[in-house]
C-alpha cells in the first residue's frame, strides 16, 4: 500500500509539474498544399528575413551609404540569399553538425526539416559579397558594413522558427517561463530554457538595434569597423547564450560547437 501510495503521489507531482508550464505545440506547417509540399513558418521567416533586408538595404542605397544602385538592391540580396545564406547555411549545419548527412545527398536539400548553421552562413555570405564586389568594382567592404545592418533580422526570424519546430532547445531549468516540449518520439521533454527565444532577442532584436543605430553615426564612417563590430558582438552573444541551450552535436574542447566556432567571429572581429 506504501509503494502504492507513493507512486501516485509521484504520478501526481509529474502532472502538476507537466501543467506548471508552457507547453510546445505549434505545428512547423502553417497550411498544406499537396502532398510533402507545404507553407511552413520555417519559410515564411525567411522569405520574412529576406523581404526586411531588401527594403533596408534599399533605404541605405537611396541615402548613398550603400554603393550598390538602388536598381541593383534586388540582384545584390538575391544573391547573398542563395549562395551566401542558404546554401552556406546548409552546407555549415551538415559540415560543423551533422557531416553524417553528406552520405545521403537528398536529405541535406530537405532544408523544410530545419538545420541551417549561423556561422556556415556567415562564411557563405562573406564568400558571396567578395565575389559580387569583385563582379561588379564594388568596395568589399562597404558592402559588409552594409548588410552586417540587416543579417541581425534574418537571425532573428530564424530563431522564432526554431522555436515554433521545437528544435533547438534549451537545457533543463525551473524557470517560470520554461517550456516543455515535445521529444518527437511521442513524449515531452521536462521543462527547459527557451534557449531560440533567448537568441531571438540577442542575436537578433539587441543586434540589430545596435548595428543599425551605429550606421547611421559617425562612428561606422572607417570602413570594416561595422562589419568587425558585427562578428565580434555576434560572437561573444551567441557564446553567453550557448551556455542556456541544449548542444546539438558534440563537445570540442569542452565547448558547445556553437561556442567553439563563435571563438573565431570573435577573433577576426577583434582583429
Amino acid at each position: 500500500m506504501a509503494c502504492i501510495q507513493a507512486e501516485s503521489v509521484n504520478l501526481f507531482e509529474v502532472n502538476m509539474l507537466f501543467w506548471a508550464y508552457f507547453q510546445h505545440h505549434f505545428d512547423p506547417v502553417i497550411f498544406p498544399i499537396y502532398g510533402p509540399l507545404a507553407v511552413r513558418w520555417y519559410g515564411l521567416a525567411y522569405f520574412l528575413g529576406f523581404l526586411i533586408a531588401y527594403f533596408l538595404l534599399l533605404h541605405l542605397s537611396r541615402k548613398k551609404i550603400l554603393v550598390v544602385p538602388p536598381n541593383h538592391v534586388g540582384d545584390f540580396v538575391a544573391w547573398v540569399a542563395f549562395w551566401g545564406i542558404l546554401l552556406g547555411g546548409r552546407m555549415g549545419y551538415v559540415l560543423f553538425y551533422q557531416p553524417a548527412m553528406l552520405l545521403d545527398p537528398v536529405e541535406i536539400l530537405q532544408v523544410w526539416k530545419g538545420g541551417m548553421s549561423a556561422h556556415g552562413g556567415v562564411v557563405g555570405t562573406i564568400l558571396a559579397m567578395v565575389w559580387y564586389a569583385r563582379r561588379h568594382k564594388l568596395p568589399f567592404l562597404n558592402l559588409g558594413d552594409n548588410m552586417v545592418c540587416v543579417v541581425p533580422v534574418g537571425l532573428g526570424f530564424g530563431r522564432l522558427a526554431n522555436f515554433i519546430n521545437g528544435e533547438l532547445y534549451g537545457n533543463p531549468t525551473t524557470v517560470p517561463w520554461a517550456v516543455i516540449f515535445p521529444d518527437g518520439h511521442g513524449g515531452w521533454l521536462g521543462p527547459r530554457h527557451p534557449s531560440q527565444l533567448y537568441e531571438a532577442l540577442g542575436e537578433g532584436l539587441f543586434l540589430f538595434v545596435l548595428i543599425w543605430t551605429l550606421r547611421h553615426s559617425a562612428w561606422s564612417v572607417v570602413p570594416g569597423r561595422l562589419g568587425g563590430l558585427f562578428l565580434l558582438a555576434y560572437g561573444v552573444i551567441r557564446t553567453g547564450l550557448e551556455f542556456f541551450r541544449a548542444p546539438d552535436a558534440g563537445l570540442i574542447l569542452g565547448l558547445s560547437r556553437g561556442q567553439f566556432y563563435s571563438l573565431f567571429m570573435v577573433a577576426a572581429g577583434a582583429g
